[in-house]
């Protein structure tokens, strides 16, 4: 009974840390398959699997220490393995993937400049006139970005998922209770979050929890009700140079190195590792995550950046060249909503507006002014993103769609 104990229990948490290393710890992904179940599972029961787990070794250990059961070379070996995909795994997820959804810096453009080039793609928030610009390479790895007093008063978190290219502001909270945010994982190459007060994932992409998904009518792109979705922000894109033209009191977000020591070597590898990662996957055209569930559609190359709108179970999404070759004004509609598609070349940006005056928009600036009436940015924009990642999560998106009074 005591070898049948040992080896039983070696075997029981050996298993789960290498489905903990195989779900979260996101190495395996660079080369095999994992389903979006069995990362959910993981992601809801992450502390029960963790104490199964080192109960196990705990009676594996007692039984081979204290009555001498099982080989020792078995026994370490695996101790070894499991505490080692362990500690990685928790240390990569919990401490390398830490956030700052309420503890980030802004800084002055002034001392944004020696850390950020003028062409550098920024992410943008905007609130009663105060800006928040988001360097890519800055808030890559911590992932989320916000404060606790808030953008101009409002609850309102920047989310960065590196894979998806993908920027979007969104109030963590939902049906007035808050949402505690932590990043944990990614699939379908978009950030997978915990809601940890209810331990539910949620997808970036989407805004909503995994549990509040309506899969009988429009499938998982759409919640049970609306409100069930955190309430998005309109989140835009720019360089960096467009940015201290439009704000010139704008805010820049700086993921400074922090004053621990263990935790600033921590940084310093995990940036390392992302940088090599992201930089091949923004240069070659297969993704170097592969947890796709769908077969990469082809009306695109990869990796092109796109801007998609998803309303109700319609979806769309444009590239910027095309609104260039038309002239810089797409005029288009959307689940029902009218919307205007612009470029602006001086700002170097790309933006989407909702037009509520019943007429198509031939003239309009950065500002949503046009000749009659003056525009607000649609919330429901995903600025920038790369093509095989909207098209895995919109599979029926229609493409550079217009009016036919364009």
């Amino acid at each position: 009974m005591g070898e049948l104990l040992f080896y039983l229990t070696s075997a029981i948490s050996l298993f789960i840390a290498l489905i903990y290393f195989r779900d979260l710890g996101d190495i395996p992904q660079l080369f095999i398959t994992t389903k979006r179940k069995h990362v959910d599972r993981f992601i809801r029961h992450e502390y029960r699997f963790l104490a199964i787990g080192l109960t196990a070794w705990t009676v594996s250990a007692v039984t081979h220490l204290g009555f001498g059961s099982g080989l020792g070379w078995v026994f370490w070996i695996g101790t070894v393995l499991t505490l080692g995909l362990v500690a990685f795994t928790w240390i990569y997820v919990h401490l390398g993937l830490r956030n700052q959804k309420d503890k980030a810096k802004f800084f002055s453009i002034e001392e944004a400049k020696e850390f950020v080039s003028p062409t550098t793609q920024v992410i943008v928030l905007e609130n009663n006139g105060v800006a928040r610009a988001h360097p890519q390479s800055q808030i890559m790895r911590p992932h989320l970005a916000g404060t606790e007093k808030g953008l101009a008063g409002e609850n309102v978190v920047m989310t960065f998922c590196a894979i998806a290219n993908l920027g979007l502001g969104y109030t963590p909270e939902v049906e007035g209770e808050k949402v505690e945010l932590e990043v944990l994982a990614q699939h379908g190459n978009n950030l997978v979050l915990r809601d940890n007060n209810t331990g539910e994932p949620l997808q970036q992409i989407y805004g909503f929890r995994a549990k509040d998904q309506d899969v009988s009518s429009d499938g998982p792109a759409c919640p049970l009700r609306p409100t069930l979705t955190m309430r998005p922000w309109p989140t835009f894109r720019m360089t960096f140079r467009g940015f201290q033209k439009a704000f010139p009191d704008g805010q820049v977000f700086l993921n400074k190195p922090p004053s621990n020591p263990f935790l600033c070597l921590l940084d310093m590898a995990m940036e390392l590792a992302f940088t090599a990662t992201i930089q091949k996957h923004h240069t070659e055209a297969k993704p170097i995550m592969q947890n796709l569930e769908r077969p990469i559609d082809p009306r695109l190359p990869t990796k092109s950046y796109v801007w998609g709108v998803n309303i109700g179970g319609d979806a769309c999404c444009w590239t910027d060249d095309f609104v260039v070759e038309n002239g810089g004004v797409v005029n288009a509609e959307v689940g029902g909503q009218t919307l205007v598609l612009s470029w602006d070349p001086i700002f170097e940006s790309l933006n989407i507006w909702v037009n509520e005056t019943g007429e198509a928009v031939t003239q309009i600036d950065f500002w949503g002014k046009t000749p009659n009436a003056h525009l607000e940015r649609s919330a429901d924009v995903k600025p920038g993103m790369f093509w095989h990642v909207w098209a895995e999560f919109f599979p029926h998106t229609d493409i550079n769609r217009v009016n036919q009074s364009n």
